[in-house]
């Protein structure tokens, strides 16, 4: 954070007075340390990490901390901070690029579970036949089914021998839920679905938290709506807004608000899920259901209690009763709040049939396994990326 002061003190000298420098400095050295420790903990989630993640966060914590000075009244130097902030967004973009030319290689045991983990992304995976690492091919960490009857006393032994020797040895569900996002139906035993309960203590942080970005937001999205509104009633008749019945939390049903993307009598022959190239879209609803605008009446959902700003979407009555005899556990993903941005739209998108459903479902469980601030605030990003990329719309 010196760098700047250092080019800009021969040009514009104090001019602006010592105290400014010194605050920016110290904002500038927080939304560094702040924008570094938030990819650092991001990377610890599913999925490679592209280096234009590094943009919204570097924007985020420096645009935070400049709108902290303005509230504060603070002596600052804008310049100081906008060189800094390129210089932060400089360093984790090479950090990023720096990561991702390094490929894990993991070695695994082709047994049981693991017979399979080749075929796991994101990895280089080596074969043992045999209990004994090959040589000349640096390990990152060795995969097995720590709970097939195969693993006989020379394969125990040389797993006990490689942990004591410093590598890392992971169960392969373990390893499934990191590289894919996902926690398999068959792992939700009875006595994991207690360690699956999300915090109480921030359950009540995340309603807060809801509650506060949809006040800040509503100078941008009220006239957002209002358009809108306008253009729907112009295009087509009938109402503006879609009402339905979905299931939320505890399975409780609620009335969901969307803006209207369908022709009027969209579901005349009964509820149905969306396809690729579907009739009954308008043209207004393709623009709004790829920006993701229709979702925006949904904040009344969420100031109401119904929904959050992230979590599982919710689905209708019809296809949860349905769901629920096809997919075990399905219903367990109602002990969160529904959200209009999840972990299953930014990472898997949308879901035409069971199966597909049943992939959604798994990277819900992985959400609410994982309930925490970080791994909202990177679903938040990545659906900025997905709002303007168009991923998963239908």
């Amino acid at each position: 954070m010196l760098l700047p002061l250092a080019i800009m003190q021969p040009i514009k000298g104090f001019s602006q007075g010592r105290a400014a420098f010194i605050t920016s400095i110290i904002l500038a050295g927080i939304a560094h340390i702040l924008n570094t420790k938030s990819l650092s903990v991001f990377s610890n989630f599913p999925g490679r990490k592209s280096a234009t993640i590094a943009l919204p966060h570097t924007f985020f914590w420096f645009f935070g901390m400049w709108m902290a000075a303005k509230f504060f009244n603070l002596h600052y130097t804008v310049w100081f901070l906008f060189m800094a902030g390129c210089l932060s967004l400089f360093l984790c973009v090479s950090y990023i690029y720096y990561r991702n030319k390094f490929i894990t290689t993991y070695a695994y045991l082709p047994f049981g579970r693991a017979s399979s983990a080749n075929q796991l992304p994101n990895v280089n995976w080596i074969r043992l036949d045999n209990p004994a690492l090959p040589a000349n091919i640096r390990i990152n960490g060795i995969v097995a089914d720590l709970y097939e009857p195969m693993l006989d006393k020379y394969w125990q032994k040389f797993l006990a021998q490689q942990t004591l020797n410093g590598m890392p040895v992971y169960n392969i569900r373990q390893v499934e839920e990191f590289l894919t996002g996902r926690v398999k139906i068959h792992h939700l035993y009875e006595n994991d679905l207690g360690s699956l309960l999300p915090s109480p203590t921030y359950v009540l942080f995340k309603r807060a938290w809801d509650i506060a970005m949809i006040l800040l937001s509503a100078p941008i999205t009220l006239p957002v709506m209002l358009i809108t509104a306008i253009a729907i009633k112009l295009e087509s008749p009938g109402a503006i807004l879609f009402r339905q019945n979905r299931v939320g939390r505890g399975g409780h049903e609620f009335c969901i608000y969307k803006f209207r993307s369908m022709c009027s009598d969209s579901e005349k022959n009964g509820a149905q899920m969306a396809q690729l190239g579907d009739a009954r879209i308008t043209r207004i609803g393709h623009i709004i259901r790829k920006t993701r605008i229709d979702e925006l009446p949904q904040f009344w959902n969420i100031l109401k209690g119904d929904m959050s700003l992230i979590g599982p979407r919710p689905e209708q009555k019809i296809f949860v009763d349905q769901f629920i005899q096809e997919i075990p556990f399905y219903d367990y993903r109602h002990i969160v709040r529904p959200g209009i941005s999840g972990w299953a739209q930014v990472t898997h998108g949308y879901a035409a049939d069971t199966e597909q459903t049943q992939i959604k479902i798994e990277h819900d469980f992985y959400y609410i396994k994982h309930f925490s601030f970080s791994l909202d605030i990177l679903i938040f990003f990545k659906t900025l990326k997905t709002i303007l990329t168009g991923f998963g719309a239908r």
